[in-house]
């Protein structure tokens, strides 16, 4: 079985290769769920891990129905991150009714090649699981990403499963969301998925010395501004040495 691990820095793309993950998704701005990242990021993961290096395609945060520019933003970084030696890329653009942009995908797909395509999370928001995966299959991409329609993984284990069934090996599923070493046996168990995506994070304490407590830059965050995430090598390695018992 192979593990990919989200990450958010070099640092945390070389944690991962160190843990024995197979592949690493390449991304900015964790607190948005993933945007593309920068792409002197990109050039030195690619130099400093030899493991497969996919990386998001993601002009912003929020819904995954983009305006014409938001669109042009992504072919241009499309063109870009294959001249930085990356492995694949993991997008995804629906239509206002819930559906794959069908055009706009084939157009991505295109424009990718030979670099492979994985339909990241924006799946979890279609209106139709079977419908759209029919539709990505016909369009030719790799895998796809989801957490079952639900908030993870573990939620969503039984569409998961039902979509390992119905694509029938014409498509990799490739279950994340929450996933980590306490629920990864369940979700294996049920949805018999053979990829799986998790990030393995944990909050790092800033080295700072002197602080001033009465900033803060990200009213989102939960964590302060003197902490930061990195991938935990403990946590992806309990979680590829337990896959690797399956």
């Amino acid at each position: 079985m192979r593990i990919e691990v989200c990450t958010y820095t070099l640092q945390s793309a070389i944690n991962a290769e160190i843990a024995g993950a197979y592949r690493v998704e390449l991304c900015d701005n964790i607190l948005e769920g993933g945007t593309t990242p920068s792409f002197g990021m990109i050039e030195l993961t690619r130099k400093y891990i030899s493991i497969k290096l996919n990386v998001i395609i993601r002009p912003r945060g929020g819904d995954f129905l983009y305006s014409g520019l938001e669109f042009e933003t992504m072919l241009k970084d499309i063109h870009t991150v294959k001249k930085l030696g990356v492995d694949g890329i993991a997008v995804g653009v629906l239509s206002a009714d819930g559906s794959v942009d069908k055009a706009g995908m084939k157009e991505i797909i295109s424009l990718a090649k030979p670099l492979s395509v994985t339909f990241h999370r924006a799946f979890d928001c279609v209106e139709d699981p079977f419908g759209s995966l029919d539709t990505l299959m016909e369009l030719g991409v790799e895998r796809v990403l989801t957490s079952g329609l639900k908030k993870s993984a573990l939620e969503g284990k039984e569409m998961i499963a039902w979509l390992v069934e119905y694509a029938a090996g014409r498509i990799i599923i490739m279950p994340g969301g929450g996933i980590n070493y306490l629920n990864i046996k369940d979700i294996v168990k049920i949805t018999k998925a053979r990829e799986y995506h998790l990030s393995g994070k944990s909050v790092c304490n800033s080295q700072m010395v002197f602080r001033n407590n009465e900033v803060k830059f990200n009213s989102q965050s939960a964590i302060s501004e003197y902490d930061y995430i990195e991938s935990d090598v403990g946590k992806i390695k309990s979680v590829v040495d337990l896959v690797n018992k399956f």
